[in-house]
């Protein structure tokens, strides 16, 4: 056996003496639920082709997941904690003999990182779920939350002026934007809040609580904009078809219910959004009233930008000897066609036909509940104000906590324990 044999096999029985000493002062039900999260997370990450080689990809990754099960908000305490617990570095794949990542190496890693190769670890973990039965499409619910970037604007503390104007963006993160939130979950009050950030879209299966897909987004983008492209990601790992899509009212418009009508032959349940539906005043029988509270009448419908619309004209102006009891202008403007006219615009989607006081819509929607929380946990696990400054670490650590999340939700069901939504639970049952 040549010098070098033996002193690797030195090392390696001086790095086992290393890790059975330090495995008295970590914490024993925190060492069991790493080891059991980890052995259960199976994953790898492309390789740069050149260049040096650093730390692997896997263990960073397994590192911020330590950080989204601890409830980190800023690596410098996951850096700490590390560093105080080697035990749970090694389990996430660290060289305990060699000095772990720095706060700087962290954030580099989340600048380099590429999104997609996160997105596709997260589609693997789906894709083991749904095979063991766990989660299914059935019921899937989506909604987004704020993700606020870190910005002296977004202290609540900061009395700057016009901070939230948008000739005012942030330099301190040039790929964020202005975007604004409910700050009240009350139906009876609108309280609505500016801030610069992002946000995170969740796909949620509403029977088991657990995501299926996610995408950051920069907080000015709209709802209902991202819908097609999450579902139809999400239909490459699992499929959608008959699903049931449950969404606030942000989502209510007609090309979402086309969409899932369509395509996936699946049936929308999302509350009437009541913005700009007021129509003129009308009859029962949804004829209008004219100005002088007369029934008009229907002349003919008009087609344009893919609106239908009925036209209706005043009662009296087939009449030869009748006058209008309002005098209204264009009664006597010299054409045949006298009076004033009014327009309805006729609904051309299945959306304004459905019964949202059934018994059964409201059972159905009560199911998105799961969205809600889901989002808690999500914000429990440090994401509800970023420490990073650029769009690519912001979609890095959103792709991360929910990977934690179903890296749990493996671990829990692989395991035989009762609990898989909470990290906590998990550890506590280690």
């Amino acid at each position: 056996m040549g010098k070098n044999s033996t002193g690797k096999g030195l090392a390696a029985i001086y790095r086992q003496e290393i890790i059975q000493d330090i495995t008295l002062f970590t914490s024993q039900s925190a060492a069991i639920f790493y080891d059991k999260l980890f052995t259960h997370l199976d994953f790898t990450l492309p390789r740069a082709a050149t260049g040096r080689r650093g730390f692997p990809k896997e263990a960073m990754v397994c590192a911020f997941i330590v950080m989204k099960c601890e409830g980190f908000s800023q690596v410098t305490d996951l850096a700490d904690y590390l560093d105080n617990n080697r035990l749970i570095a090694h389990y996430c794949g660290f060289n305990i003999m060699e000095p772990l990542p720095s706060y700087w190496t962290y954030d580099r890693f989340l600048k380099r990182l590429n999104n997609e190769d996160l997105k596709e670890v997260m589609a693997q973990q789906v894709k083991k779920l749904y095979d063991l039965g766990v989660v299914d499409a059935s019921f899937i619910g989506l909604d987004s939350t704020p993700v606020a970037a870190n910005t002296k604007q977004n202290n609540p503390k900061s009395f700057a002026t016009d901070k939230f104007k948008p000739e005012n963006h942030p330099k301190s993160d040039p790929d964020c934007a202005l975007g604004v939130h409910s700050a009240s979950n009350q139906h009876n009050e609108r309280r609505y809040e500016y801030y610069w950030g992002y946000k995170n879209h969740v796909l949620v299966d509403c029977i088991s609580g657990l995501p299926l897909y996610e995408l950051t987004t920069p907080a000015n983008v709209v709802d209902s904009t991202v819908v097609e492209e999450i579902l139809a990601a999400t239909n490459s790992t699992l499929p959608l078809q008959e699903c049931t899509f449950l969404g606030d009212k942000g989502y209510d418009v007609k090309a979402v219910y086309d969409l899932v009508k369509d395509i996936y032959n699946g049936e929308a349940v999302i509350p009437l959004n009541k913005r700009n539906t007021k129509n003129p005043d009308k009859l029962p029988a949804g004829r209008l009233l004219c100005s002088a509270g007369l029934a008009m009448h229907k002349d003919g419908k008009t087609f344009d930008n893919g609106r239908v619309r009925q036209k209706f004209c005043c009662p009296l102006r087939s009449s030869k000897s009748g006058c209008c009891p309002c005098g209204h202008k264009n009664w006597n403007n010299g054409k045949n066609r006298r009076g004033c006219t009014k327009y309805l615009t006729l609904p051309s989607d299945y959306r304004l036909f459905i019964d949202r006081e059934s018994l059964p819509f409201k059972r159905t929607y009560a199911l998105r509940t799961e969205c809600e929380r889901y989002y808690s946990r999500f914000k429990a696990s440090g994401q509800e104000r970023l420490w990073v400054r650029n769009a690519n670490s912001a979609a890095n650590l959103n792709s991360l906590a929910h990977i934690s999340a179903l890296a749990v939700a493996l671990a829990a069901v692989l395991s035989g324990a009762h609990s898989y939504r909470s990290a906590k639970l998990l550890q506590r049952s280690a």
